[in-house]
C-alpha cells in the first residue's frame, strides 16, 4: 500500500498523459498542440508535485504516429510546448518516453515496463519501489505493477471503474486531487 507520507525527492512520479495531465480525445488522438487542453488545475498540481517528487517522467502510448496519423515531429512538438507551458508554471517533467507501435506486446508499450525501464537506464538513481505510476487505464495500473512500482488511478476518464482493486493503491478523481493530498 501507499503511505504518500514517505514520499520525498528521492522518489519518482511516472505520469501517463491522455486522461492523466490533458483531456483525452474520444476515439482520436491529440494531433497538435492547438488540440491540447489541460486539465484544470493539472499545471498547479504538477508545480506541486514538482517540489515532492525528484524525478517526474511521462511515458505515454501514441499509437497515431505508428498509424501514420501524425508524425513523430508533430508529437515531439506538442510535447515542447505542453513542457513550455509547465514550466511557465512553475513544475517541471524531466522525461518523456513515447511508445509509437501497433503491437500491443510491444516491450515499450504499457502495460509492459519498457518506458519504465528505459527511464531507469537513462536515470540510474530511479528505485522502482520508491516510484509511483499515476493513470487513468487499468493498463497504467499494469504498466506501474509490471515495473514494480506504487500506482494511483485518477478517475478522469473511467470514473465507473470498480474499486477497490488490487492493481490500485489509490484512486483520486484527477492529477489536481492527487497532489492536494500528497504534497
Amino acid at each position: 500500500m501507499l503511505d504518500l507520507t514517505l514520499i520525498d525527492t528521492s522518489w519518482t512520479l511516472f505520469l501517463d498523459r491522455d486522461g492523466v495531465i490533458n483531456h483525452e480525445k474520444e476515439m482520436d488522438y491529440i494531433y497538435h498542440f492547438s488540440e491540447f487542453q489541460f486539465y484544470k488545475g493539472a499545471i498547479h498540481a504538477l508545480k506541486k508535485l514538482s517540489d515532492r517528487f525528484g524525478r517526474i517522467i511521462v511515458v505515454t502510448n501514441q499509437r497515431g504516429v505508428g498509424k501514420l496519423l501524425m508524425t513523430e515531429t508533430d508529437l515531439v512538438n506538442l510535447h515542447d510546448e505542453m513542457q513550455s507551458a509547465i514550466r511557465s508554471g512553475g513544475g517541471r517533467i524531466d522525461a518523456i518516453y513515447y511508445c509509437t507501435s501497433l503491437e500491443n506486446d510491444h516491450p515499450n508499450r504499457k502495460p509492459q515496463p519498457g518506458m519504465a525501464l528505459l527511464a531507469q537506464q537513462d536515470f540510474t538513481d530511479i528505485d522502482f519501489s520508491r516510484s509511483v505510476m499515476v493513470g487513468n487505464r487499468m493498463s497504467d495500473m499494469n504498466f506501474g505493477r509490471n515495473a514494480g512500482m506504487h500506482t494511483v488511478y485518477v478517475q478522469t476518464t473511467h470514473p465507473r471503474q470498480l474499486l477497490p482493486d488490487p492493481l490500485v493503491d489509490l484512486p483520486f478523481r484527477d492529477l489536481a486531487d492527487f497532489a492536494a493530498h500528497c504534497c
